[in-house]
């Protein structure tokens, strides 16, 4: 092993370390701070001449000038193998269960453990043969995990083309035992095990090509995949106010969404919300396969004892976890909440920095790296050029107040495809998901026809227009068509908008059940009712409402759903037919 280059610490800001060198060091290279016993894991954010700046993962108490820095020569990598499922990590990705097994309440500084089971011993089938040209990212083996067959891949590290000379044959291994042995068109050879290591600042691409998502990705939330629809392979962001409903949609959307592998980035901090998904993961039915919602997940979340900065590590490597995933041919769904906190975190350590600040004191660079981010999102065809693999990424936003107008939210707006703007106001008014049907919008493809989809947002904006004009004239200064109009914009809303999470029918409903509601709702909004007054109005749509709000709760095709549908249709016709 080459010995590591030394430093000297020259200057301590928080956990910004300012380190004088003698040797080459790079950017966002890894380096080790060291404190007594203890060596505190940090990365190069910027080098000038023989100097450079070091954020410190860790508490940086009773570091002193000319303490020594060791650099490691290689970037902030993770760990990719089998064994990532149903795994909790830190934004350094250190098991958490392990850490607090180790540290006890109170997480240690400098404990960095092992991402990955060493001792594992994994069902092992080859899949290239001796004399196979690959190339990274190509697949020499397999092992089960779980649901899913893992594939080992040659490491994405290995550039150029590559002969196998050995395969281990079947059996059962270890994820550091050798299961190929392969030569570079050079004459160098090199061994290939179940783990590799990637630098998380840097995209996967050993892939034949990124496409342009075209399918909807079904979230079985009715407001999304109906009215702001996200594409497999897409991105979109969820801002709103503290208390709008932000992390129940999340976890309604990761639960039900019709996807392969969930990665959750808990880079916020948020205590509360954290506690409740590793409560409610390892006990969550997934209704698409029966087992746990934990058995195909992975969690990434910062703890109390490491400082913002570590908000950026746990962004970059739930992103490239997820990534992994993709080069494996599966549908991976990452959440990151809340990246408002990341960006926060950069504003920190700007300032520390001295950097010219940007709007409301971000750094300049604010729009580059969120839409560096959102950019690692893409549906793509695999080096085999048959198989697919997508990675679509769901952003969580926490402006102050609610303010939209905030350059994280504006910055983020930007880059994604979809925009799911929850309401305070309608929050406040129980109508969850509080995603505002005006404010939103979606550039991909909805499961319902254009026309009828048009007809919804217009009933729903005049709607609102009559709404605003009784607060000022009052309901008797409005005339009976628009007063049923504004009725029906009511009505869309509560038996369509609106979705029980807590119900056990209602919290999904896939797309066919979505389309045939949809086109039953689109009904009641074009019909030509006549009323011979407001009050006789109000009647009938509270109890079409009502009638229609029951049917959400009965499953669909039974013969139950069938009668309520009967009872719907009758009360429809006999409105039409007094006309």
């Amino acid at each position: 092993m080459p010995e590591l280059q030394k430093g000297r610490i020259k200057g301590v800001n928080g956990n910004l370390v300012t380190v004088e060198f003698d040797t080459a060091v790079m950017q966002n290279e890894v380096a080790y701070a060291i404190v007594g016993d203890k060596r505190l894991k940090g990365e190069v954010i910027r080098v000038r001449g023989n100097r450079a700046d070091l954020q410190i993962y860790e508490s940086t108490a009773g570091l002193k000038i000319d303490d020594p820095v060791e650099f490691s020569g290689d970037m902030l990598c993770v760990a990719l193998g089998p064994g990532l499922l149903t795994k909790v990590y830190d934004g350094l990705q250190n098991p958490l269960n392990l850490l607090a097994e180790k540290a006890g309440f109170f997480l240690q500084r400098g404990l960095y453990l092992d991402a990955l089971d060493m001792e594992s011993v994994w069902d092992f089938t080859p899949i290239a043969k001796p004399g196979d040209k690959l190339i990274a990212g190509d697949y020499i083996g397999s092992v089960p995990e779980g649901i899913f067959t893992h594939y080992i891949m040659l490491p994405f590290r290995f550039a150029g083309s590559w002969e196998v000379v050995s395969v281990a044959p079947a059996g059962p291994r270890k994820i550091t035992d050798t299961v190929a042995h392969v030569r570079s068109a050079d004459g160098e050879e090199r061994d290939v095990t179940m783990v590799q290591y990637w630098p998380v600042k840097l995209p996967i691409s050993c892939y034949k090509e990124k496409l342009l998502p075209t399918k909807t990705l079904i979230t079985q939330q009715r407001t999304i995949d109906t009215f702001f629809p996200v594409a497999t392979g897409g991105t979109f962001c969820t801002p709103g106010p503290f208390g709008a409903g932000k992390t129940v949609l999340q976890h309604s959307i990761s639960r039900y969404a019709e996807t392969d592998v969930v990665v959750i980035a808990a880079c916020g901090e948020r205590a509360g919300e954290v506690v409740e998904i590793l409560r409610e993961y390892p006990t969550l039915e997934d209704p698409r396969t029966g087992k746990t919602l934990m058995d195909r997940s992975v969690i990434i979340c910062n703890t109390s004892s490491m400082p913002v900065a570590a908000r950026e590590a746990s962004v970059y490597t739930a992103v490239t976890i997820a990534e992994y995933y993709r080069q494996q041919g599966l549908n991976v769904l990452l959440l990151a909440d809340s990246t408002s906190r990341w960006a926060q975190a950069l504003r920190e350590m700007s300032g520390r920095l001295e950097e010219i600040p940007g709007e409301e004191a971000f750094p300049a660079y604010l729009e580059s790296l969120i839409a560096g981010f959102y950019e690692r999102a893409g549906l793509v065809l695999l080096n085999d050029g048959k198989r697919t693999g997508s990675v679509t990424i769901g952003g969580s936003v926490s402006p102050a107040g609610g303010n939209f107008e905030e350059p994280v939210t504006q910055a983020t707006l930007k880059v994604v495809g979809a925009f799911l703007g929850l309401s305070r106001e309608r929050s406040d008014a129980r109508r969850f998901p509080s995603i505002h049907p005006l404010d939103s919008w979606s550039h991909y493809r909805s499961i319902v026809p254009a026309e009828d989809l048009a007809f919804a947002r217009a009933t729903l904006r005049r709607g609102q227009e009559v709404n605003q004009m009784m607060k000022v004239v009052g309901e008797e200064g409005t005339n009976t068509d628009d007063f049923v109009t504004y009725l029906k914009s009511e009505f869309l809303d509560f038996v369509y908008l609106q979705q029980n999470t807590f119900d056990a029918v209602d919290a999904a409903s896939d797309d066919k059940r979505q389309k045939y509601v949809f086109a039953k709702v689109i009904g009641v909004l074009k019909a030509n009712f006549k009323f011979d007054d407001k009050d006789q109005a109000r009647r009938f749509f509270q109890e079409l409402q009502l009638t229609f709000i029951d049917w959400n709760y009965i499953a669909f095709g039974s013969d139950k759903f069938e009668h309520q549908e009967e009872v719907i249709d009758a009360k429809i016709k006999e409105r039409i037919a007094n006309a």
